[in-house]
């Protein structure tokens, strides 16, 4: 392991979460403050779900030709043009242009948060010798980077709150870029320049011809990420508040906290799943239990049981057996590819994992317009049932016997 890079790669990683945590709360509390509905309230967040699919794929591609240093400053720099942007926001504009301009802003800002993630995780699969993945460190490193990287958008889910409320929207997206502009400083100065590169150039064919556990875990990914979103991007908060008369400081907090759960238990996940490899049954099986956490909400708010409580206990719930889901789906793509071709087979399984956060994004906004909170967790339930159903055509075996096990009992304290 490198550790100086991957420190590097950590800390930009970080710096970039931040920004957009945070900008995503200033955004949706902005403009539920200006009166916009449930589904305008998606349709601000959707070029940034749009715009990730295609900048995966060929964002791997990218990656693979000019390296990994180049797509991860690349990523920095768009998120400051966007946050840059969104501060020179003019509330006097027709409805249209006003939509029309933050969308557009959301579009760069989603191209930067891919750009920045799939050069990130790549970069572990990179700077992890394969004797070290051997040992069993690259899922331990995969779950320290992904957890810690949920926690810190938890905290700018706060830190977004607190900016809002000392500085103001155009004055948090002012102190947000310069802090961000450090942060690429950094990167560019310490990064090699050859990170990620591969030998033999990768050709247009080489953005789809991937091996069937790849396609296969692609498929999963879209339909795990789309269950949460479901009823995670609008539903929820706008429930909190509307509903439950929540108010926007209260709902920001507990959105915050359950990011930064989930980020924990992320972190986790070698431990948790002690014993246990990380294969399409472990897979499969996290993602049917997630369909039943999300099947039995509805069912206890139509028994009449106190709205709140279901819902802190019942996302409490969701977010542990989602954060153990998705953390294996991360180990497993790095598993399932070769050192030399990781940025693009990364690239590809994030495109799925974008499509299904625009998809989630989209039904969010539209079911909790057509049926409020409850609607919205059996479309989630669905699609983690589909989630389940995909990942049983995944390798049922374990591709490395033993990696798992002694990567849990590295992130358990003994080991390494």
């Amino acid at each position: 392991m490198n550790l100086r890079n991957y420190i590097v790669v950590t800390a930009a990683y970080w710096g970039f979460t931040l920004t957009d945590g945070a900008l995503r709360m200033l955004v949706l509390l902005h403009f539920a403050q200006q009166g916009y509905s449930a589904l305008r309230l998606a349709t601000l967040f959707l070029s940034y779900e749009f715009f990730g699919i295609g900048t995966n794929l060929f964002g791997g591609w990218l990656a693979s030709r000019l390296g990994l240093r180049v797509t991860l400053l690349a990523g920095l720099g768009l998120q400051v043009v966007a946050l840059g942007m969104l501060a020179e926001l003019n509330p006097s504009w027709t409805a249209g242009l006003l939509l029309g301009y933050v969308m557009a802003a959301q579009a760069l800002s989603g191209i930067a948060k891919d750009l920045t993630k799939m050069s990130s995780k790549s970069a572990i699969k990179v700077l992890v010798s394969d004797a070290e993945a051997a040992r069993g460190s690259l899922f331990r490193w995969v779950a320290i980077l992904t957890g810690s990287k949920n926690a810190l958008k938890g905290v700018g889910f706060f830190l977004g709150g607190i900016l809002l409320s000392l500085a103001g929207f155009t004055g948090a997206l002012w102190i947000m870029a310069a802090g961000l502009v450090v942060t690429l400083t950094g990167a560019w100065v310490v990064l090699p320049a050859a990170m990620g590169k591969t030998k033999q150039k990768s050709g247009w064919r080489d953005l789809f011809a991937k091996s069937q556990p790849v396609n296969v875990l692609s498929a999963a990914r879209f339909f795990l990420f789309g269950a949460r979103d479901i009823w995670f991007v609008v539903g929820v908060p706008v429930f909190l508040s509307a509903s439950l008369g929540w108010s926007g400081s209260r709902v920001g907090a507990f959105m915050a906290s359950w990011v930064i759960g989930y980020g924990v238990v992320q972190s986790l996940a070698p431990a948790l799943l002690r014993g246990r490899e990380p294969t399409g049954r472990v897979a499969a099986g996290l993602a049917f239990v997630l369909a039943a956490v999300a099947a039995c909400i509805p069912l206890l708010l139509g028994s009449g049981v106190a709205a709140g409580p279901v819902i802190v206990a019942g996302l409490a719930v969701f977010g542990a057996v989602f954060a153990l889901n998705s953390a294996v789906h991360s180990y497993l793509i790095l598993d399932y590819t070769d050192g030399d071709k990781v940025a693009l087979n990364v690239g590809f399984y994030y495109m799925a994992n974008a499509g299904g956060r625009l998809m989630g994004c989209l039904l969010s906004g539209v079911l909790f317009q057509l049926g409020g909170l409850a609607v919205c967790l059996w479309g989630t339930f669905v699609f983690a049932v589909a989630a389940g159903v995909i990942a049983l055509w995944l390798p049922q075996a374990a591709q490395h016997p033993g990696k798992f096990a002694a990567s849990a009992a590295s992130a358990d304290g003994g080991g390494e």
